[in-house]
């Protein structure tokens, strides 16, 4: 049996379908900022998943330790003081804290933008800014002061203190790495020209090695004496960060699809599996190939393999839908792309849209939920946008075979078509996420009671087709997410989206494990 995070709360139930996981539960849920705590486990911060989780590097048993209804809304970086202070560098609401060895929280600063990379010299603290033109600072634990050490940063993140004593970063938008001194003084630059930088680390060694978040999953380790580079291909896409264990074995995590990563010259090791990030909307194209949307990738398969695991093709995907060779994709940056898998071209459709989420095929063109603007859209082969309605918070459409829309609304919770004036289809919801039309029946997942509701379409009658499924948030585990933003970057919006398969199964977003899942009729 996998273990998930609901597996204490049993397994989904159905007498209608059976059900089977396309691929592993995910373990970590993203991961971002990673150190070796007092205790000698491995400790991640989990920005996607607004919780920080400790590893046994033995085992690959994963523990959480911080928890996404905590204080902490998302945990980028994290570093452990002299006394087993854990800090935390939450990028979002843009807060450094402190939780102290008994586990009490404190607000240490709110005065600095982005925070990200964080490390500990000694009792010192030093946090930088992930930002244009941001600063490397030392924030004084006892007071809450700021001391500006260096200024102009491109996008600063994972940091360390290097065998000369000076702090070493990298500048992520110029392809540099430079450090300056935790006494003040001009910064120098370093290394250029390296490839995608997001971390700077020193092994035991003394070399200084450079984590690439592009996705090659390159590793530059450049010698402190010569500054000759070598390099190692990784595999490992959207790495994060690494510490070095006491052997001196580099682990690694991936924000582009979670895990840790054992890594060396000669190949890598997995310590924890890697997986979805999500997953959101999902969808299938005529040969039941599998797409889903993960927001820092899409991430595509196979009905039969399971194989949920190309690399981004652009950002922040949500919604997805496909057809006739080409994937159309909603995203979190507000534009709506077609991505033709063959060529790897992009076509963007719409840009500048609030939170689309929900997607689907029409006959001459995409219909989109455009969740933060509260309507819905159709974009026709021109690219030319036409609002279709207006409602409080539109999730996910669909069309019937007659080629009416419709789309759940959790607002409302509701799922309504959408005629000249919308029809309530079916209501009483507590969360109407992902809907598709299969046969003469709309199928509607119910995030809030973990339910599968289908409702004949020709008589209004409706019934609940399973429950129990691993959607949203585990039962007893609470917290308000705030609306998303691209900047400071923040969680995206759960979003458990539902599909039928060109053979008449369904395919199920099981978001609430990091799943997709195929149902398919259970036989009488």
């Amino acid at each position: 049996m996998v273990s998930t995070r609901f597996s204490a709360f049993g397994t989904a139930r159905s007498e209608i379908w059976q059900m089977r996981r396309l691929n592993r539960p995910s373990p970590l849920w993203g991961s971002n900022g990673i150190t070796f705590g007092p205790d000698g486990r491995l400790y991640v911060a989990q920005f996607l998943a607004g919780q920080i989780s400790a590893v046994d590097v033995r085992t690959g048993a994963v523990e959480v330790v911080v928890p996404a209804d905590g204080p902490v809304q998302a945990p980028d970086d994290l570093a452990f003081g002299a006394d087993g202070s854990m800090y935390i560098a939450d990028i979002t609401p843009q807060r450094v804290w402190r939780r102290s060895p008994d586990g009490e929280f404190t607000v240490l600063s709110q005065d600095i933008r982005v925070p990200n990379g964080i490390t500990c010299v000694g009792d010192r603290l030093f946090v930088n800014e992930m930002r244009p033109n941001g600063r490397l600072v030392e924030l004084l634990p006892a007071t809450g002061e700021v001391l500006v050490l260096a200024e102009g940063l491109a996008m600063g993140n994972a940091m360390q203190q290097g065998p000369d004593g000076s702090l070493y970063y990298p500048h992520m938008m110029t392809r540099q790495v430079w450090r300056v001194s935790p006494e003040g003084g001009p910064p120098q630059e370093v290394a250029d020209d390296v490839h995608e930088p997001v971390a700077v680390r020193f092994d035991h060694d003394g070399a200084l090695v450079v984590l690439s978040r592009g996705v090659e999953g390159v590793v530059t380790r450049i010698d402190p004496d010569t500054g000759r580079r070598s390099i190692i291909e990784t595999g490992v896409a959207g790495m994060d960060n690494a510490a070095f264990d006491r052997e001196n074995r580099m682990l690694v995590s991936s924000y582009g699809s979670g895990g840790v990563t054992e890594v060396e010259a000669l190949g890598t090791r997995t310590v924890v599996g890697r997986g979805l990030n999500g997953p959101f909307g999902v969808t299938a194209d005529e040969a039941g190939r599998v797409y889903a949307g993960d927001h820092f990738r899409l991430a595509d398969g196979d009905l039969v393999t399971g194989e949920l695991i190309q690399p981004v093709t652009g950002g922040a995907c949500h919604g997805v839908a496909a057809a006739g060779g080409l994937v159309h994709i909603t995203s979190m940056h507000g534009d709506v792309r077609t991505f033709d898998p063959a060529t790897r071209a992009v076509r963007l459709r719409a840009k500048g849209l609030a939170e689309p989420t929900g997607i689907a095929i029409t006959d001459s063109g995409l219909l989109v939920a455009e969740t933060g603007a509260g309507r819905v859209i159709h974009i026709d082969d021109a690219d030319a946008v036409t609002v279709i309605a207006e409602l409080p918070h539109p999730i996910d459409v669909a069309l019937d075979d007659q080629g009416r829309y419709y789309a759940s609304d959790d607002t409302l919770g509701a799922v309504l078509r959408l005629d000249e004036h919308p029809v309530t289809t079916v209501d009483g919801l507590e969360q109407p996420q992902g809907i598709t039309i299969r046969e003469s029946s709309l199928h509607v997942v119910d995030a809030g009671t973990k339910r599968l509701i289908a409702v004949d379409l020709t008589t209004g009658d409706s019934r609940i087709e399973a429950e129990s499924l691993p959607v949203g948030l585990p039962p007893g585990l609470h917290r308000e997410d705030p609306a998303p933003t691209l900047f400071p970057p923040a969680r995206p919006r759960p979003f458990a989206g539902l599909t039928t398969g060109p053979d008449g199964s369904l395919l199920l977003a099981a978001n609430g494990e990091g799943t997709v899942q195929r149902l398919t009729p259970a036989r009488g």
